[in-house]
């Protein structure tokens, strides 16, 4: 197949540092390509998972006069190359897609990742798009707040976010008074401060890594929340870090704390640890119920005090099986052989 994939241009696919949409769509381009199809790739201009590329973007990506020339940019760019596709993957705004939406011969997918669907333009899309137009969350979350919309609210399935497995060094063991980990933006949603507060009433280190916030709701968040509890000791930040610094630190750790207070799409995070072998405490927020099992390869977690006891059973998990839950639902092997089979389902629907 010859298949048009677009991603918002913010970060390079694959990105440097944070991006997690990016990492997502690295693997699955190299995966669609190791698999003999073409991929034609719509991003950031220095993306370098494919030769295959049509850059673009218009930095800072800020205001509407930026957006509406990226989504003209992306619209236009499909629009004129459309011969030369068999079927378009987005993982970037609906909206691009409008110039090839009336185009029923030509299948759409549209990507998910984040907490909140704009039910309207879905709404739209599905009556210019009929079934040339699918649509795919993250996570079930993700669309389990659809209205009632008919068959305007589109076609909708589930393909997980996940990791490629070999990247990620499993830890059988790690000392009993192994130090819990917060990996991801430091951001008052994200819930850092739960999980200081958590760590005290466990008694146990904390290590805090992942880039400060500077926008305007969040300024003062680090300062305030985060700052007063670094003392070096039990509470430690180490700041953002790369992929091996990561796949040591998630290594080498009794668990991840993800007490996130939003709609998670995902938490790509989770699955990093959880190939590592590393259990998962988390709020049962978005994704969270989908992906972390109790007993099995972690705990959900409502309040400070649930993970502070969460803390103490996690001598009962057995890191194996965790690694080997992640294997089967989040090894990205599994994820591109998902999205392989729905591509070729859309575009034998087409054909019909």
């Amino acid at each position: 197949m010859r298949i048009a994939v677009t991603v918002d241009p913010y970060y390079p696919v694959p990105p440097l540092q944070y991006g997690g949409i990016e990492r997502i769509a690295d693997f699955v381009v190299r995966g669609l390509q190791a698999r003999g199809h073409g991929i034609f790739l719509f991003a950031h201009p220095e993306s370098s998972v494919t030769k295959n590329l049509v850059g673009y973007g218009v930095p800072p990506h800020q205001g509407l006069r930026a957006r509406a020339l990226e989504l003209w940019q992306v619209g236009w760019g499909l629009w004129r190359r459309r011969r030369e596709f068999d079927v378009i993957l987005s993982w970037g705004r609906l909206a691009a897609l409008l110039p090839v939406l009336p185009l029923r011969g030509l299948p759409k997918i549209q990507r998910y990742c984040r907490g909140s669907v704009p039910w309207g333009s879905v709404a739209k899309a599905v009556r210019l798009g009929g079934d040339s137009i699918c649509f795919v969350g993250s996570s079930t979350s993700v669309y389990s707040d659809r209205p009632d919309l008919g068959r305007a609210g589109g076609q909708w399935r589930t393909i997980f976010d996940g990791v490629e497995m070999e990247k990620y060094q499993f830890v059988e063991r790690v000392a009993p008074d192994a130090p819990l980990v917060y990996l991801g933006r430091l951001e008052a949603m994200k819930g850092v401060h739960t999980a200081i507060a958590a760590a005290k009433a466990a008694g146990r280190k904390l290590i805090i890594a992942g880039n400060k916030v500077t926008t305007t709701a969040d300024l003062g968040y680090f300062d305030q929340e985060v700052a007063p509890h670094l003392d070096g000791r039990q509470v430690e930040y180490i700041g953002p870090v790369n992929d091996a610094q990561k796949n040591e630190l998630l290594g080498r750790c009794a668990a991840l704390l993800f007490p996130t207070q939003y709609k998670e799409g995902f938490g790509i995070v989770m699955a990093e640890a959880m190939a590592c072998g590393t259990p998962v405490l988390a709020t049962p927020c978005g994704s969270v119920p989908e992906v972390v099992r109790d007993n099995v390869n972690g705990f959900v977690c409502r309040r400070v005090e649930d993970f502070s006891l969460a803390v103490q059973r996690l001598s009962g998990l057995d890191r194996a099986a965790v690694r080997a839950d992640c294997e089967q639902r989040f090894n990205a092997v599994a994820i591109v052989a998902q999205f392989e089979q729905l591509c070729d389902a859309m575009v034998q629907s087409t054909r019909r």
